[in-house]
This record gives C-alpha cells, sequence and structure tokens, in this order.
C-alpha cells in the first residue's frame, strides 16, 4: 500500500525516495509506504495555492465557516480508524488521541464562530470631512486581508490538534489563505487520513483547486523546498528549536523575506514561594510530579524547570517529588529521535559541576521507553550555566534551589524567552513577590498563577507564544482566534466608490459586525 500527497485535489507519488512510519512502542514499520515529494510536486501545490488565493481570499466569512464546519464533520466521520492509525503511529493512548480530536474539531468551529461574527477583521471607516481647513480629509476605510499561500509544519507531539487540522491550518484558511502542509514523518498516516478529510470538505464547498494541499517528506529537503517557494507568503511551525530557527533563516534570505511564525520549545519555569511551600508541600510535589509526566513530558508547556527557596522544608519537598517521579512507569516517546535526544539532554544537565540527579533510575529501559528524571542545582549555578534552562523534550525536570528572595528575582531576570510561567504562593507571598510577576510578564506570553501550564485552553484569549527563543515572533499565538491575524495584513481603502468596497467597509454595514467608525465602536451605518 502507497501513500499519497495531496497536490490539490490532484493525488500524486512520484517521488523515488520512500519511508514508512514507525510504531514507537514496538520499533517496527508500518505496513503503508509513502514516497518523498519531489521538488515538481512541491512547486505545483504552491502554484495551485496561488492560483486558488486569488478566488478564496474574497469568501466571506460565513462561507469560510462553512467550510470549517464540513471539515470537523468530515474528521469525526473517519471514526475510530483515525484513533487507531494515530495510535500506532505515535503510542499515544487512545483516550489521549480521542481527547485531542475533540479539541481539534471545536477548535474548527470556534473560528467558524470567529468568522460568522467578523470583528476579528478590525473594520475602521474614518469619514471624509471635505470642508475641513485647511486641507479635506480623505475618506478612509481599514480592515485585515489574507497574506496569501501558507506553508504549515505540523508537531510530532500533537498528531490532531497541531498537525494536519491544527491552529496553524485553521487560523490560515481562516484569514482566507491556502494551505500547503508539510507532513510530519512520525505520523503520516495519521496526516493523510486528516488532508482527505479536509479535502473532501474544500470539494463539496465548491472552493477552487489548491486552496489545501499536503506533501509528505523524511527529511529537510521537501520543507525547505516550500519555504523557499516565491510564492509562498508566511510559514507556521512547531517543532524544535534547530528545526524553526532553520526554516527561519531560510525564509529571511529569500529575495522576498517572508514571516515564519515558529514554536520552538520552552522549559516553562514554576517559581513556588515560601508560604506555598509550607502550606500545601505535599500536593504541590503531586500535582508537580503530574505535570512533568502527563504525555511522557511530551508536551511543549511541561515544567522543565522548579524554583524553590531554601527553606526547611524545601529538602522534604524536593525528595517527595523525585520519589513520585521514580514511581511513574516508563513511558514511550513518539520516535527513537526524540528518545536519543531525551537521554543525550539528561546526560548534558548531569555534566555541569554543581548539578546531581536525584531520581535512581537511568533516562532508558530496555524496552525502549524512558523514565522520569528530577536533577538539582542552585540558583547561582544555573545563572552561571544558561544552558540549564534549554528545554530537555521529555519528562524531566530541574530543580533550582534560590537562596532568597533577590536571588529569585535575578534567576528570573536571566531567564530567556519562554512560553509560560507559573507562580505558586499565597496571597501573602503574591504581594511581596509582585515584583517577579512584572518580571515574568517580560519573559513569557502566559503567566499562571497557583496552576500548572500544561493545559493550553483554546480560547479568545490564550496566548501560546513567547519571545526568543520560545518563537520566532513574541507578538503572536498558536493557539486561540488570535491566531488568525498572523496570516493577515491591514488594507486601507482611500476615497473608494460604495460599489468597489468589500462588504466589511460598505456604508450599510450589510454583515452586521463591529466597526470603529470615526473613533467608536458601533454596528451603526456610516
Amino acid at each position: 500500500m502507497t501513500g499519497q500527497h495531496f497536490i490539490g485535489y490532484e493525488r500524486s507519488a512520484a517521488g523515488a525516495q520512500i519511508f514508512q512510519g514507525i510504531n514507537p512502542a514496538t520499533g517496527e514499520k508500518l505496513p503503508l509506504i509513502f514516497h518523498e515529494a519531489t521538488l515538481d510536486e512541491v512547486a505545483r501545490a504552491v502554484e495551485k495555492a496561488a492560483v486558488a488565493s486569488e478566488s478564496y481570499r474574497r469568501k466571506s466569512g460565513v462561507e469560510k465557516a462553512d467550510f470549517l464546519e464540513k471539515i470537523a464533520v468530515e474528521i469525526l466521520s473517519l471514526g475510530d480508524e483515525l484513533i487507531q492509525t494515530a495510535a500506532a503511529e505515535t503510542a499515544l493512548p487512545e483516550a489521549r488521541l480521542q481527547g485531542e480530536r475533540g479539541r481539534t474539531v471545536g477548535q474548527l468551529r470556534l473560528f467558524a464562530e470567529l468568522l460568522r461574527e467578523g470583528s476579528w477583521l478590525d473594520a475602521r471607516i474614518d469619514t471624509a470631512q471635505p470642508a475641513r481647513l485647511p486641507a479635506a480629509k480623505p475618506d478612509l476605510r481599514q480592515m485585515q486581508r489574507p497574506l496569501g499561500p501558507v506553508g504549515v509544519f505540523g508537531a510530532s507531539n500533537f498528531p490532531l490538534a497541531f498537525s494536519v487540522a491544527g491552529g496553524d491550518t485553521v487560523s490560515a484558511l481562516a484569514a482566507g489563505c491556502p494551505v500547503i502542509f508539510k507532513a510530519h514523518p512520525a505520523h503520516p498516516a495519521t496526516c493523510e487520513l486528516v488532508a482527505g478529510a479536509i479535502s473532501r470538505a474544500a470539494e463539496n464547498c465548491g472552493l477552487p483547486d489548491g486552496v489545501f494541499s499536503l506533501v509528505q517528506g523524511a527529511g529537510t529537503e521537501v520543507g525547505m523546498t516550500l519555504v523557499q517557494h516565491p510564492l509562498l507568503k508566511a510559514v507556521g511551525f512547531t517543532g524544535s528549536f534547530r528545526g524553526g530557527k532553520a526554516l527561519y533563516d531560510a525564509a529571511v534570505r529569500r529575495p522576498e523575506p517572508i514571516p515564519v511564525y515558529a514554536e520552538m520549545g520552552s522549559t516553562n519555569p514554576v517559581f513556588i514561594l515560601p508560604g506555598a511551600l509550607r502550606e500545601r508541600g505535599e500536593s504541590l510535589a503531586s500535582a508537580l510530579a503530574g505535570s512533568i509526566t502527563l504525555g511522557v513530558g511530551q508536551f511543549c508547556t511541561n515544567p522543565g524547570v522548579f524554583v524553590v527557596p531554601d527553606l526547611p522544608e524545601t529538602a522534604p519537598f524536593v525528595r517527595s517529588v523525585a520519589e513520585k517521579l521514580s514511581a511513574t512507569a516508563p513511558g514511550f516517546m513518539l520516535t527513537g529521535g526524540i528518545r536519543q535526544a531525551y537521554e543525550r539532554g539528561i546526560g548534558q544537565l548531569q555534566r555541569v559541576s554543581g548539578t546531581e540527579r536525584l531520581t535512581a533510575s537511568t533516562p532508558a529501559v530496555e524496552s525502549g521507553a524512558v523514565t522520569a528524571q528530577l536533577l538539582r542545582t542552585t540558583a547561582k549555578t544555573a545563572m552561571a550555566n544558561p544552558e540549564l534552562t534549554d528545554e530537555v523534550f521529555g519528562p524531566a525536570s530541574l530543580t533550582i534551589v534560590a537562596d532568597d528572595k533577590m536571588q529569585t528575582l535575578a534567576f528570573a531576570r536571566s531567564l530567556h524567552g519562554h512560553l509560560t510561567a507559573t507562580v505558586h504562593g499565597t496571597p501573602d507571598d503574591l504581594n511581596e513577590y509582585a515584583d517577579l510577576i512584572e518580571i515574568l510578564e517580560t519573559k513569557v506570553g502566559r503567566v499562571v498563577i497557583n496552576g500548572f501550564p500544561t493545559g493550553v485552553e483554546v480560547a479568545h484569549a490564550m496566548v501560546h507564544g513567547g519571545p526568543y527563543p520560545a518563537t520566532t515572533d513574541s507578538r503572536s499565538t498558536s493557539v486561540g482566534t488570535s491566531a488568525i491575524r498572523r496570516f493577515t495584513r491591514p488594507v486601507c481603502y482611500q476615497d473608494f466608490p460604495e460599489n468597489l468596497l468589500p462588504d466589511e467597509l460598505k456604508n450599510n454595514n450589510p454583515l452586521d459586525i463591529w466597526r470603529l467608525l470615526d473613533g467608536t465602536w458601533t454596528k451603526g451605518y456610516s
């Protein structure tokens, strides 16, 4: 059996090089054979997207909403086949994948609601003042318009929610941009199933050929070819720092540089303040261990570092976390490469002078599974060795013991960019450490109080992004409805006749959307 690329509505498998998915739990190759996309296949996908963009960009919010809702229906119609295929390719439990499918479908429907409501367009109207002196004021109208074809790269750790129909694809399609999706080689069959769902939805909605394509490839050539194509206008990526930075560098060196919105990793520091440690140390230890090991540590928001004050309660707390991690059953990582990187990462942390491992077992076991790991060092050592706060993707965390409040603040200031930061404290703690929260606001995209960062709600207010190197653009988010703005730009229409204006900017507001009319938000007429 052979998998195929989706070049718009065309199916293709012309490449000579082949690869197969691998079951991480057994190491066995899965039966479906995939061909590396050729340069011609990638080029045809982008060229079709560019042609499709001419009409798709003009689709109304209602038409695009219908498309997204139809994708959701088609994904659900895949039934157990999708869940079982994803489980075989990732070793993730079926219950987790069922939840992820629900999140994927919910995200499609949330963006459909956004499109129907319309305020995301940020429509603005400044009516003309022809009698103004010393010069007349022109009629000015502005709204967000799509960039054009977008290349999207799926993540290894979420084969549904951050993959073919994930947040980058959905937000780009919602913006009016055709998508060329580079499938992740860790779950190619899952990608093909979801691509089929999107393609069927597009055909059923009468959308142009090329509004969606999917290309497969196990190496880097397919992705680089996609990013360097002159008709591509933006890139969405979730994955490693190395991969995201390589795509970003290629994109900015093009004759026409394009934006790359890459989420590239984070250790998501957790700060446990003195009062919280004294009052609820044992419950915090349990919750922290659970967050570290959730999904075998393969969430981009797992807490890879936690900071505790040097108090009498600290040693029992850290020992409790270590015991709970040691008692956690080994788990399979998504790929052999990810497992090897995890083992190397633990080894590199251990080699830093002043750092010790607290868990008894080694990172890997004979079956190919991995064990949870806890290490400890001091804030002074961590600040002198910033590589200690680099991400080790997997079920591991580093305990950092701070001498006092000033050292805690100094460590926070030394951090580079992360997706999240978490603070556990009593009301008195939070008042005393208000300056810590102010520091963290400059370091991350989301600050969590008395919770854990591993849940990322798909909602209007969510920010899943952060300063470099967590992402390439800290002004954006890859989760939540604000993600749509990554793939649009503002266009101003000056002194346009009514019949040439988009419906969103016409005088009688036929779409009944909120608009900024002469400085006031209203659904009224201009």
